[in-house]
């Protein structure tokens, strides 16, 4: 079922306090700052940025891991069963109801998975701590099956299987309770390519067998642009494009989002012109005494010297001093918005 949104995110922001040998505050780390985004039911929505952009702390902040600052998660009634109530206003009981409705795959399958525990108790693990042990071992069964393993495996422990194999261990985990929501943090970084493909085609599977909505979250963009309906790029906190994946990657409007498309590799388009981004990523800390408290925007010695180094080589570029500077997110064309002038 399309056509509606599952999870509006309104003005999301998440900082961190950064403390002094005392313990007093003297900083802020803006991880989040002012994400808006509207997840549509059905689909894979994706996010991607380079690290310390936001991606993870997007990801813990919608799985209430961490409380945000301000702004607001709002629920569709699929989630909660009821319309009209916000991630943070959520009880206790409220709160366990909606954690059965979204499933989590982790980036390493082996750092989520316990080394000490069989195969049949990882998998019917979420069913033990929400009570659901009727006829258990039939679906901890049924749940292998959907990924490509079976009963054959109940009695095994993590280290006897490949990283693929792990990994389709932690998506049955993470099917157990029946979510409407998968959040998928860099599924496929930690495996081989071959495995890659073969875990994105269980992905997209499920996804029709089931009628799950994906969040993706990847630094990847091959990946992301195979997997995904819909993309927002993230920068410092900041989203500075969402567009429909098809758009994004045809007709990217901010320089940061040219600048990662143009790192992908071609494989078919050898002769595709370059950009690269000079400079180093800036500090996302905000002094509370003013000392810093916006972002520089003026070119950088490192900058000049980059520059001068890649001088008449033919190489397109961005500096980072350039992306410093915050525009408003506004709409360039149909579903398509940026940060641009």
């Amino acid at each position: 079922m399309m056509g509606k949104d599952i999870i509006q995110i309104k003005n999301l922001r998440k900082h961190f306090p950064v403390k002094n040998v005392w313990g007093t505050d003297i900083a802020l780390v803006k991880a989040l700052d002012g994400v808006d985004l509207n997840i549509e039911s059905g689909t894979t929505f994706g996010i991607v940025g380079e690290s310390g952009c936001g991606k993870t702390t997007l990801m813990r902040t919608l799985l209430r891991l961490v409380e945000p600052t301000s702004g607001s998660v709002h629920l569709s009634d699929q989630l909660i069963g009821q319309k009209g109530r916000t991630l943070e206003n959520l009880t206790r009981l409220e709160l366990s109801h909606f954690r059965r409705q979204i499933g989590v795959v982790f980036q390493d399958p082996m750092g989520a998975l316990n080394p000490r525990m069989l195969i049949k108790d990882i998998v019917s693990e979420p069913l033990v701590i929400h009570g659901k042990k009727e006829n258990m071992r039939e679906k901890v069964i049924e749940l292998l099956n959907n990924v490509g393993l079976g009963e054959e495996h109940l009695y095994r422990y993590p280290h006897e299987f490949s990283g693929g194999q792990r990994q389709r261990i932690v998506i049955a985990r993470a099917l157990a309770l029946e979510p409407k929501v998968l959040v998928l943090d860099e599924p496929t970084s930690a495996l081989d390519v071959s495995v890659q493909a073969q875990i994105l085609n269980l992905l997209n599977d499920l996804q029709d067998k089931y009628d799950l909505t994906y969040i993706f979250i990847s630094h990847d963009l091959s990946v992301i642009e195979y997997m995904c309906d819909r993309l927002a790029v993230m920068y410092l906190g900041k989203v500075v494009e969402e567009a429909d994946t098809e758009v994004l990657f045809s007709n990217p409007r901010h320089p940061y989002t040219k600048a990662l498309l143009s790192a992908t590799p071609q494989f078919f388009a050898p002769d595709k012109k370059k950009m690269m981004i000079l400079g180093d990523v800036p500090s996302p800390i905000i002094y509370l005494d003013g000392s810093k408290a916006k972002l520089a925007t003026k070119m950088t010695e490192q900058e000049r010297l980059e520059i001068k180094a890649i001088e008449g080589k033919g190489i397109d570029y961005i500096v980072r001093s350039s992306l410093n500077e915050v525009f408003p997110l506004k709409k360039v064309s149909n579903k398509h918005y940026a940060r641009v002038k």
